[in-house]
This record gives structure tokens, C-alpha cells and sequence, in this order.
């Protein structure tokens, strides 16, 4: 009977232990998501101000924007894990971010920045941008600045964050405001046949896919069918003075005052070909109201020589993977930069002999250098024969992304597969011979894509004859920022060629006439001619594997391979299903 009061006790005791735990561990929990909670609501974060005394930097900054920022990657929007990849990269790296009167005391009262100082920004007003950055500045304690439209302030619209939701984020600290001006209205806009349509607010663009020319509201003279101004110098100063009148009306009415950065729209037209007569009427309200002005897109890098009215910015693109960024910024600054590498026990099976090379899950993404080839070298497979290789090209459609069948590195003579604008290359450079032969070339299937993803960025000064010469059909381009994944597998057996895309056969034990008898595999990354804003490229080869072969399939051997198998391929299949339904439910509603 005592044994049984004494167990009794003891698990009363164990009970009550337990029941202490649990309480701890919900109360904790509990704290968790309370911290978190009050964070969203009331932003008790704030953004911790640099010690400025040991800035030293006379030389300049290099400034970056982002149009907007998703949940996952889109043609217009970067995801949210991309940002954070970037970001950590410039971190790791040494870049402090400055803000808006860091820059103006830099060219006007001559004082430092830091040793690598970053100006970021986010363009455009939107929700998703504040919403999806917001945690990341606070987690590298980074300064942004976010521009916005005027005549979107108090718009219904629940797209784009509105005047009550701006202050709120400048009193964290990890924000200022700007400008990208009053609206985005386009003017003397002819479709791809050439027909006049005059001007139209972006939200009458129904489509997009049909204007060849346009220019922007204060880029230009309103124009008629032919070309002709159809408003004298005294209007379209007016017009042009109405429009930077009501963007100072609406931020002061809103706001309280007008935010000093300007990023006009369109990017690289003011003072740069365009009417001296509309860049003057430009120039004089410009400097009236504001203290920067980011006039210039496609270069990072601000000099102290530069002039804070016309200053440059990098906007980058989506589709830009991390190397691309930091390849763009060492071509633009001339300092080297460190380059992530992913998974280096895959890494390490390959020889980087250009460019930058990034192994993450199943994808190799490989980088080119600035207007040349990225390439990686499979170490080891000098000896290839027979081979079997099948993988995913999943890079932008325009732009070069190659896999050698067989590369003899010692003579330079090889047998390349090319996937290029849409189009499938078989080309062989032959043993003693300079020039590269094509011997093979295949339309593949159309791609189907949203004219909201189409690169909407030709705004320009042009002239009827230009307009009536352009309207001749052409063959087709495909938009710099749309991406294809495409299935390949190709088979080299002796000089036997055979190659199916997404099932589709292209070659059937095509013979290939003075082959180079032995080589290894190779990867190789080149940007497109087409593409006139970036000549650096992203190549991305998912699933790649190869295998030589055998006569007897039993001893073929796998002598590389980054397919995601067993539970890891299981989680991760699950995981890329998981973010197609949750993208389309939220496309969707």
C-alpha cells in the first residue's frame, strides 16, 4: 500500500513537471508571436544610424533598385528569397547602405561615405515591396529609399501603399520617400503597324503587345500622326509645369511635404537626344523641387565627379540571378567582387574557366563574364566518349545556353548543343580549323507568354519615316525577360548524334562527318545581341546528368549528376507544387 502512495506521488510530481514545461514553452511561444505581432503593428524596430566617423570614401557609390518585390519571382518582380540572397551578398561583401543626405553632403559639402557605400531603392509605390523588404532591411539594418507616383496617393488601388502607410515606415528609419514623378502616361504612341493612337494613361494600355513606339509624358512635345508638334514651346511648358505642380499639390496635401529624390520617367532621355526645348523645361522644375535626381538607368556607379541632378542607377531585373548582380557591379565599379558558389561538394567536380558559377538544389547557374562566354569544365571527363547527357535549360530564352557533347580542351575542337532565342544549334568546330561550323539548327516549340511580361522599356524620339520603315514584317523576337524551361537529351555514341527537346526527336543517330574522337563536357553561358540593356547572362541547366555508355548498359556509369532523388527529390517536388498552387490562388483571387 505504500509502494502504491509512493508511486502515486511520483507521478503527480512528473505530471506537475510536465505540466510546468508545456506552461513555459506555450509562454514563450506566446512572447514569440507577441514580439512579432507588435513589430508588424507598431514597428518597435528601428534602424540603427551608421558610425559616420570613419567614413573615408571620397571616390563614390554605387546605387541599386528593385521595380518591385513578390512572393515568388515574376517577369516584373523579384522574390523575396532572391532579394535576401542579394542582399546578403552585398552585406557579406562590406556595403553600408547611405541616405538621401548622405549623398547630398557627399557632392555638395564634400564629405565621405563609407569604403563600399550602397544606395538602394524600390520603385513604383507598391505594397509588395514594403510588405516582402520591410524584414530584410531590418535584417542587415539597411536604408531604402521608396519612390512612388504622385496620382496614386489616396488611390483605391489596393496595389500600391498610400500617404498614412509612407510615414509610417520613415518613422522606423529603414525608409525615405521619393518620387518617380505625377504618373506614367505615354504620349505619340504608334502600334507595330504603324498606326497613330496619341496618348493613353498606363491603365488604357489594354495591351502592350502591339505598340512598337511611345515616348513618355515629359519626354517630348505632343505630337500628331506625322510627327509634327501639335502643341508650340509656351504649351508644352505650361503642360510640363501643370504636371510637376500637381505632383508638389498632392505630396504636400498628403504627405505634409514633396520627398527631395526624383526618379524621372523614362530613365536616360533628359539631356540625352531628346528636344533641348523639353529637357530646359524639365531641367528648371527638376532643380526647383528637388535635391537628387536619378536621371540615368544601367550603370551602378556614382563618381564624385558626377552631378547630384544626373545621377545613375542599376534597376535589377528579375531574372537576374545573385552573380548576375555582382557581376554587373564589378563591371561598373572595376573591383572585384566574391561570387557565391552554392554547394561546393558539386562545386568542386567542375572547373571554373570563365564567369561565375552558382550550384544550388538541381541547377547549375552559370554567369558570363561582361560581353563574353561563361564556361564550366566537368574534371575527368577528358576521356568521353560514348556519352548520354540529359538536363533542363531553364535560363532566359534570349541568350546562349550550351552543353559540349565532346570538347578536346588541347586542340579546341569540339561538338556543341546550343539553345538560343527559342532555336536549337548543333555546331562543331573541327580539329586545325578556326571557324565554327553549324551543321544542325531547329525552330522549337512557340512560347505562350503574358503581354504583362513583355519588356515595356523602347521609349524613345523617332520620326515618321522611321515609324513607316519599322512597320514591315519581321522575324519574331522574343521579350529579353521571359523564361523557358526545356527538356533535352542528347546521345553521342562514336559520330552518332541523337537529341529529343521536351520528347520531341531532332536528331536520330545523326552522323557527324570529321567528329573529334574524345573530349570532356563543358557548360557555356553568352549573353544575345538582342538583349541592347545587359551583356551578361544567366545560363541555368537543372537536372543535369551524364552518363557514359557502355555496350553492355549494365556497366554504363553516371559520372555526374545534381537530380534531387529520394526524399530530398520528394520534399522538394512537393515544395515547387506547394508555390505553383499557392501562385495561382493568389493570381487567381
Amino acid at each position: 500500500m505504500l509502494k502504491k502512495k509512493r508511486s502515486s506521488a511520483l507521478d503527480y510530481r512528473k505530471k506537475n513537471r510536465r505540466k510546468v514545461i508545456k506552461t513555459m514553452v506555450q509562454s514563450a511561444l506566446l512572447l514569440v508571436v507577441g514580439v512579432l505581432l507588435v513589430n508588424t503593428l507598431f514597428g518597435i524596430r528601428r534602424y540603427e544610424e551608421p558610425d559616420k566617423s570613419g567614413w573615408s570614401n571620397r571616390e563614390g557609390f554605387i546605387a541599386v533598385s528593385y521595380f518591385g518585390v513578390g512572393r515568388s519571382s515574376t517577369p516584373k518582380l523579384v522574390a523575396k528569397s532572391q532579394l535576401d540572397q542579394q542582399l546578403k551578398a552585398l552585406y557579406d561583401q562590406g556595403y553600408v547602405t547611405i541616405s538621401q543626405q548622405d549623398v547630398i553632403d557627399f557632392y555638395v559639402h564634400h564629405k565621405p561615405l563609407p569604403e563600399k557605400a550602397l544606395f538602394l531603392s524600390f520603385e513604383d509605390g507598391r505594397n509588395d515591396s514594403s510588405l516582402f523588404s520591410q524584414s530584410l532591411l531590418e535584417k542587415y539594418n539597411y536604408k531604402a529609399t521608396f519612390f512612388s507616383y504622385a496620382n496614386k496617393m489616396g488611390h483605391s488601388d489596393r496595389k500600391f501603399v498610400q500617404p498614412k502607410e509612407m510615414l509610417k515606415m520613415m518613422k522606423s528609419g529603414y525608409w525615405e520617400l521619393g518620387t518617380n514623378g505625377n504618373r506614367l502616361t505615354y504620349i505619340n504612341i504608334f502600334d507595330h503597324n504603324g498606326r497613330f493612337i496619341g496618348m493613353k494613361e498606363e491603365k488604357e494600355l489594354t495591351s502592350k503587345e502591339h505598340i512598337k513606339y511611345y515616348n513618355h509624358y515629359l519626354m517630348d512635345f505632343i505630337r500628331d500622326e506625322n510627327m509634327i508638334p501639335a502643341e508650340n514651346r509656351a504649351e508644352m511648358e505650361t503642360r510640363i509645369h501643370s504636371d510637376y505642380e500637381t505632383l508638389k499639390d498632392i505630396y504636400t496635401s498628403k504627405l505634409g511635404f514633396v520627398p527631395q529624390a526624383y526618379m524621372i520617367m523614362h530613365a536616360n532621355a533628359l539631356n540625352n537626344g531628346m528636344n533641348p526645348l523639353v529637357a530646359h523645361a524639365n531641367s528648371m522644375n527638376i532643380e526647383q523641387l528637388f535635391s537628387i535626381h536619378f536621371n540615368r538607368e544601367g550603370n551602378a556607379f556614382n563618381t564624385s565627379a558626377g552631378d547630384v541632378f544626373d545621377l545613375t542607377r542599376v534597376q535589377a531585373a528579375p531574372y537576374w540571378y545573385t552573380n548576375h548582380l555582382l557581376m554587373k557591379i564589378q563591371k561598373d565599379t572595376g573591383e572585384e567582387m566574391q561570387f557565391i558558389q552554392g554547394d561546393k561538394r558539386l562545386a568542386d567536380d567542375w572547373e571554373l574557366i570563365s564567369g561565375a558559377a552558382q550550384f544550388t538544389d538541381n541547377r547549375i547557374i552559370l554567369t558570363s563574364p561582361s560581353a563574353s562566354p561563361g564556361m564550366l569544365y566537368l574534371i575527368g571527363s577528358e576521356s568521353s566518349g560514348n556519352t548520354a547527357i540529359s538536363y533542363q535549360v531553364a535560363g532566359n530564352v534570349v541568350g546562349k545556353q550550351t552543353v559540349y557533347v565532346r570538347y578536346d580542351k588541347r586542340t579546341g575542337a569540339y561538338l556543341r548543343v546550343v539553345v538560343e532565342n527559342n532555336e536549337l544549334h548543333v555546331e562543331q568546330k573541327k580539329f586545325g580549323r578556326k571557324e565554327t561550323e553549324r551543321i544542325l539548327s531547329s525552330q522549337l516549340q512557340p512560347i505562350s507568354w503574358n503581354e504583362e511580361d513583355l519588356a515595356f522599356d523602347k521609349a524613345s524620339v523617332y520620326t515618321k519615316e522611321q515609324i513607316v520603315a519599322d512597320a514591315e514584317p519581321k522575324k519574331e523576337e522574343y521579350p529579353i525577360n521571359i523564361q523557358q524551361t526545356r527538356q533535352l537529351k542528347v546521345k553521342l555514341q562514336g559520330n552518332l548524334l541523337t537529341i529529343t527537346v521536351d520528347g520531341d526527336p531532332i536528331a536520330d543517330g545523326e552522323e557527324i562527318d570529321g567528329l573529334v574522337e574524345s573530349g570532356g563536357v563543358a557548360l557555356e553561358a553568352e549573353y544575345s545581341t538582342q538583349n541592347k540593356k545587359d551583356d551578361i547572362y544567366d545560363a541555368v541547366f537543372e537536372d543535369f546528368e551524364i552518363v557514359l555508355m557502355a555496350k553492355d548498359d549494365d556497366k554504363s556509369l553516371v559520372v555526374f549528376s545534381n537530380k534531387m532523388t529520394g526524399f530530398q527529390g520528394i520534399i522538394h517536388s512537393f515544395k515547387k507544387g506547394l508555390d505553383a498552387s499557392i501562385n495561382w490562388v493568389m493570381d487567381t483571387f
